[in-house]
């Protein structure tokens, strides 16, 4: 797959022309293509997306204790932001995948094009190194890093705390359904929370699941 308009559309996403053309191609090769995939790389990446992010919030927000450094970096390294900025790059035109990932969607899927978002970080790391993998983060990531605590506030927290505050027991999670292909897995939750409610969510991933529950439950009874 180093056909030109790929390496052209890596060059466009990093600002950088590549050096090693298989590095970007082992990035966007899922496992269903039966080639070496993404695998190694999204598990460097995601080391070096959580470096850049905890950095970058260290200096850009000097006067905030730990506790929100921590919420405003687990919320921009989540799975969902990651196939996020995914999709708004145009990650999933680039898959590489065999028929039946192609035929479930897979190039749609959300951890699928997390997973690759982040090899792509691991891919430019190897590269160029630390600098251009920073540059390449930050010109996708820079608009979301000033969000507000409260807009990247966990869930899952928010709606701890609100039991809490409203003398309710600790919300309860529970699996309720697992359905789909093995590399599109779908995760359905439910969560409850005592004499109030339930509400049910699905997701790609049983922590994704928790927390969409989490947000539906917020909006339907706070």
């Amino acid at each position: 797959m180093n056909r030109p308009d790929f390496l052209e559309w890596i060059a466009e996403i990093t600002a950088e022309q590549p050096v090693t053309p298989e590095l970007y191609k082992r990035a966007a090769t899922h496992g269903s293509h039966g080639e070496e995939d993404y695998q190694r790389l999204e598990f460097l990446g995601d080391r070096v997306l959580g470096l850049v992010i905890a950095d970058h919030l260290y200096h850009q927000f000097p006067q905030e204790p730990e506790g929100q450094l921590s919420q405003r970096l687990n919320g921009l390294v989540s799975g969902p932001v990651c196939g996020d900025v995914a999709k708004h790059i145009g990650v999933g035109n680039h898959i590489l995948l065999g028929k039946q990932a192609r035929d479930d969607g897979a190039r749609h899927s959300v951890k699928v094009l997390g997973d690759v978002m982040e090899s792509l970080i691991g891919a430019v790391y190897l590269d160029h190194g630390m600098e251009a993998a920073r540059n390449f983060i930050l010109r996708h990531w820079e608009s979301r890093v000033s969000a507000t605590v409260a807009d990247i506030r966990h869930p899952k927290s928010a709606l701890q705390e609100w039991a809490a505050a409203n003398n309710r027991k600790v919300p309860a999670y529970e699996l309720i359904e697992k359905s789909g292909p093995h590399h599109d897995l779908k995760f359905t939750v439910r969560v409850s929370v005592s004499n109030i409610g339930e509400v049910e969510a699905t997701a790609s991933a049983i922590q994704a699941a928790e927390t969409a529950a989490a947000k539906k439950f917020l909006e339907k009874f706070t």
